[in-house]
């Protein structure tokens, strides 16, 4: 299956490289020539293209980018090249200001989601919210004891099965919250993941649900 992963940050890379080692073939989008030059000369199976181009290609695609800039990414990427495909949609709607004691600002409130938003944007795409609650060190079969919780909402089921098959290959287990209203409660679980890396330089943590 063809992945594109739209944002050539630190996100995008590490989940590029996660895809690649999985078997999957990946296309990276961005908007910088040649800032992947060098990461690019590690990674020779990775394609790289424009926003547009990297939609195109994928058949699943991987919403890599700072909150503020999503939208605007989806757009450059075309409404043609994204309708009726799944988005994983790892973005947060973190704000520009510094944390305060360790705890982010939003640019959203717990009423709307930034996911929310962006299915009202483009209601043909089929987005789930995924990677979002876990650091990029973390996101490609992390070493802990127990494997972590993934937290996923979204409005299409087959859409979120697809997706739950490839976080159990990158070691997770799947919590399913159901629909898009509940990234208003996935999103800030950001919050409280940065807050040890903030307060102790402790950045390599995951979360889990617990049950009896």
């Amino acid at each position: 299956m063809n992945i594109g992963i739209l944002g050539s940050g630190i996100v995008g890379q590490t989940l590029a490289a996660g895809f690649i080692k999985h078997g999957y073939s990946v296309m990276i989008g961005t908007r910088e020539n040649g800032r992947l030059d060098e990461w690019k000369s590690k990674n020779e199976k990775v394609r790289v293209g424009t926003f547009a181009e990297t939609a195109n290609f994928g058949e699943i695609i991987v919403l890599a980018i700072k909150g503020r800039f999503a939208e605007s990414a989806l757009r450059l990427a075309g409404k043609e090249n994204i309708g009726g495909k799944i988005i994983i949609d790892t973005t947060n709607p973190i704000a520009d200001a510094p944390p305060t004691n360790g705890v982010l600002t939003f640019f959203t409130s717990l009423d709307k989601s930034l996911m929310e938003t962006l299915q009202t944007s483009f209601p043909e795409a089929r987005f789930v919210k995924a990677f979002s609650c876990i650091g990029a060190a973390c996101m490609v079969n992390p070493s802990f004891p127990q494997r972590p919780s993934m937290f996923i909402c979204g409005n299409d089921e087959h859409a979120k099965k697809e997706v739950s098959t490839i976080l159990a290959l990158f070691g997770f287990e799947v919590e399913d919250l159901g629909k898009v209203e509940a990234a208003r409660a996935v999103e800030p679980l950001c919050m409280l993941w940065c807050i040890p890396g903030f307060l102790k330089n402790d950045w390599y943590h995951g979360l889990r649900m617990m049950r009896k």
